[in-house]
């Protein structure tokens, strides 16, 4: 678990690297010793007072060390979302950044549907889907949002990994879960908390 200061300090990181991003600055932020270690980190940019989304980028694996995937996470999500335009200089104003420090990904087992289903937490796990070459992830807090059940969540995650709905069900369909830490500010430029 993340003390409430190192969350308020990714989040922090993660405006000040986009910022940079956006004015074609590098940024490389002051963070604790703790973000020194191999971990996944995501950072979702949400529009104020809307919440549309504006960016999301991360890493699922803890391939880099956590400052160095936040800072990258944070620039991606500014400027490099496929889904987006770049974040124009000063848009991060109008936004709201949210960090989601996450565990390692660890592989769901199970023979039937039923079992997969049974090991899935809504609010608490995450899932990655791979099929066939394609792969898709959700962070624990969209089925949320969503206010999705188990199979909705599922048949969600394989539309996000441009499959077919029910690919879920089919043989050969392998999934992963991690749960995550969630830090958000409360408005732009706020005071950061623990969702």
């Amino acid at each position: 678990m993340a003390e409430p200061a190192e969350g308020a300090a990714a989040v922090r990181a993660a405006r000040k690297a986009a910022e940079a991003e956006t004015a074609g600055r590098i940024c490389d932020p002051a963070l604790p010793e703790s973000f020194s270690r191999p971990q996944g980190v995501f950072v979702t940019i949400s529009e104020y007072p809307s919440g549309g989304l504006r960016g999301c980028i991360g890493y699922p694996e803890p391939v880099f060390p956590l400052k160095e995937a936040l800072v990258l996470a944070a620039r991606a999500a500014a400027c490099h979302d496929p889904r987006f335009p770049p974040m124009r200089p000063g848009e991060a104003d109008r936004c709201i950044f949210e960090v989601t420090l996450l565990t390692v990904p660890e592989s769901i087992k199970f023979d039937t549907l039923d079992e997969l289903k049974a090991q899935i937490r809504i609010g608490t796990d995450g899932l990655i889907i791979t099929y066939r070459g394609n792969r898709g992830l959700f962070l624990p807090q969209v089925p949320v949002e969503w206010h999705w059940n188990v199979e909705e969540y599922l048949n969600n995650l394989a539309r996000k990994a441009g499959l077919p709905p029910d690919t879920w069900r089919k043989k050969g369909a392998s999934f992963a879960r991690f749960q995550g830490e969630i830090f958000t500010e409360t408005e732009p430029h706020g005071d950061v908390v623990r969702q």
